[in-house]
């Protein structure tokens, strides 16, 4: 049996390697049009920035290797320019030579990918405004960079390559703008979380204008001017744009097979399109999303692996499916880490969910143990049935394996109570007997049993200042006075039960402290003696950080400024 695959990145080769170890006598070809195949495209921001100083590093397979290790003909250079479903060819141009062929298959696995985002603004096409997708995109920067002295760049677009890119370009020593038309970077984080990474960004000295969008380029003698809608011009010797991606589905639709949302390709669970013996993957297949069940493009290696994979062990007879791809990311912003899974509170709300968070700021790992980091998680969970729907995490040791804790509960269809019930490995240098992922899971139970009640950041606003409720500040005298939510009352924790008669009982009361832990306490104590209380999820440092974030967000569209 013939098999052909067009594309040989994460899905192509992933389906290319699989084919071979199920079937030592299966004809593989593969169609590269770029000159490198199975290449890391996670690792290109950082050969630009000197993390990755080998380009060799940046591919994990040859054409070379392929052939040597599984008898797989990797061709790059060599462009699929039609698909003739029924006789069952594909017409090839050879991009060195430029002659044209015709290729049988008996299964054609289509992996195209995505390509960049172009809008149709002026200067589009300028060649000191670069992509970045392929390995030879990387080299380009690189070496208009080394070759031109840049010593300045503008980013559009604030999703992972932007954030990734921003960084190592400031660790060239270049000046960087990062421009955003959204009001946040990286949307799989709801706003509240992505004001830490602002705030990170900002420290490093990078530029952010959130809430701006780019209305044009224009070069000149000296590098490349970009317009933004507030009518200010941006000076740069170069740009990169990183607006986000489009499924790369011409071929596809030339076809006749069936498309999805964006152009997409349709596939069932099996990886099969609408054309028999035509299977796709990677980022040009519309998928279902794992927690909704909703129709969603993502665009990440994981997944794209896996549906290759599938692929194979149904070309080969099996019966593999694929159950959803959950949009599990992690990356890194100068010393911070963020990481994500599932769907974020926002997202939750627009596919009418009701939902409740939990947010804590946990040490990663054992107080007492010298070196432990305060990280920031926000769990999301249905309301009516506690199933868990996301999590966010942002800060800087342990992130990645709680993270990677609450993907696996979620995708074993775990309730957030039941966090509090799993066994996980504890040391003191490297977590706490209490993990993390398990105090969440205490404090769903809580609210669960009726032990804890919330009130949250957008709940601030709303709360009454006509004396109906009481506000209460419960850390210590010097803590409140650093700064604190106007119209709150301080008693200390420690202090709270000898002074209750100071409260009027009737009344509810809101409580708050640095990080939920002692407002949680003072609101036991409260309710067992007669009062409503409620506790802030997240504490004051959460609070805190949110309100600077949009503080400054709001400052610079006042002014027309940025910071």
């Amino acid at each position: 049996m013939k098999t052909v695959i067009i594309g040989g990145v994460a899905a192509g080769a992933s389906a290319a390697a699989r084919l071979r170890r199920l079937d030592e006598q299966a004809e593989i070809t593969v169609f590269e049009r770029s000159g490198y195949i199975s290449y890391a495209n996670c690792g290109l921001p950082y050969y630009v920035g000197d993390v990755i100083t080998d380009p060799e590093e940046l591919t994990l397979q040859t054409p070379e290797g392929f052939w040597t290790r599984f008898r797989i003909n990797a061709k790059v250079h060599h462009e699929v320019i039609a698909i003739y479903p029924e006789r069952k060819t594909v017409s090839v141009r050879n991009l060195n030579t430029g002659e044209t062929f015709e290729e049988s298959y008996d299964k054609l696995v289509l992996a195209p990918g995505a390509k960049p985002t172009l809008p149709p603004i002026p200067g589009i096409r300028s060649k000191k405004l670069f992509t970045l997708r392929t390995v030879e995109d990387t080299l380009r920067i690189k070496a208009y960079i080394e070759q031109h002295g840049a010593k300045s760049a503008v980013i559009i677009g604030g999703g992972f390559i932007g954030l990734e890119l921003a960084e190592n370009f400031h660790a060239l020593g270049m000046d960087v703008t990062l421009v955003e038309a959204a009001d946040q970077l990286l949307s799989p984080f709801d706003p509240d979380m992505a004001s830490f990474i602002h705030s990170e960004v900002r420290k490093h000295g990078i530029r952010l204008m959130l809430g701006t969008a780019v209305t044009g380029f224009e070069e000149t003698d000296s590098g490349l001017n970009v317009s933004v809608q507030n009518g200010s011009v941006l000076r740069a010797d170069i740009a990169a744009l990183a607006i986000g991606v489009t499924p790369d589905t011409a071929l596809a639709r030339e076809a006749g097979l069936a498309l999805g949302m964006r152009g997409s390709i349709l596939v069932n669970d099996r990886m099969e399109t609408s054309v028999p013996d035509i299977y796709a993957a990677g980022d040009a297949v519309q998928v279902k999303h794992f927690v909704t069940g909703e129709n969603t493009l993502l665009s990440l290696a994981g997944p794209a692996n896996k549906q290759g994979r599938i692929i194979a062990d149904n070309i080969c007879g099996g019966d593999s499916r694929y159950t959803g791809s959950q949009g599990s990311s992690i990356i890194k912003v100068f010393e911070l880490t963020a990481a994500a899974t599932g769907i974020n509170e926002v997202t939750a709300r627009n596919a009418g969910l009701h939902t409740e968070t939990v947010v804590l700021s946990p040490m990663s790992h054992a107080g007492y143990y010298p070196g432990g980091k305060i990280m920031t998680m926000k769990v999301i969970f249905e309301k009516e049935t506690y199933r868990l729907l996301g999590a966010q995490i942002v800060g800087y040791e342990g992130v990645d394996k709680r993270i990677d804790v609450l993907a696996t509960a979620i995708r074993a269809g775990m309730k957030a109570p039941a966090l509090k019930e799993l066994d996980l490995a504890y040391a003191p240098p490297y977590a706490s007997a209490k993990d993390p992922v398990n105090m969440a899971g205490f404090m769903a139970d809580n609210i669960e049993k009726g032990i804890l009640k919330q009130w949250h950041l957008k709940d601030a606003e709303k709360l009454p200042t006509d004396g109906s409720v009481t506000l209460l500040d419960t850390r210590t005298e010097a803590e409140f006075s650093r700064g604190h939510i106007e119209g709150f009352v301080n008693i200390p924790v420690d202090e709270l039960r000898e002074r209750l008669n100071e409260l009027e009982k009737g009344k509810p009361v809101y409580v708050i402290c640095q990080s939920g832990l002692r407002s949680y306490i003072a609101s036991r104590i409260l309710e067992g003696s007669g009062f409503d209380a409620y506790n802030f999820s997240g504490g004051y440092r959460f609070y805190e950080a949110v309100m600077h974030d949009r503080a400054l967000i709001k400052s610079a569209h006042a002014c027309g400024m940025d910071k």
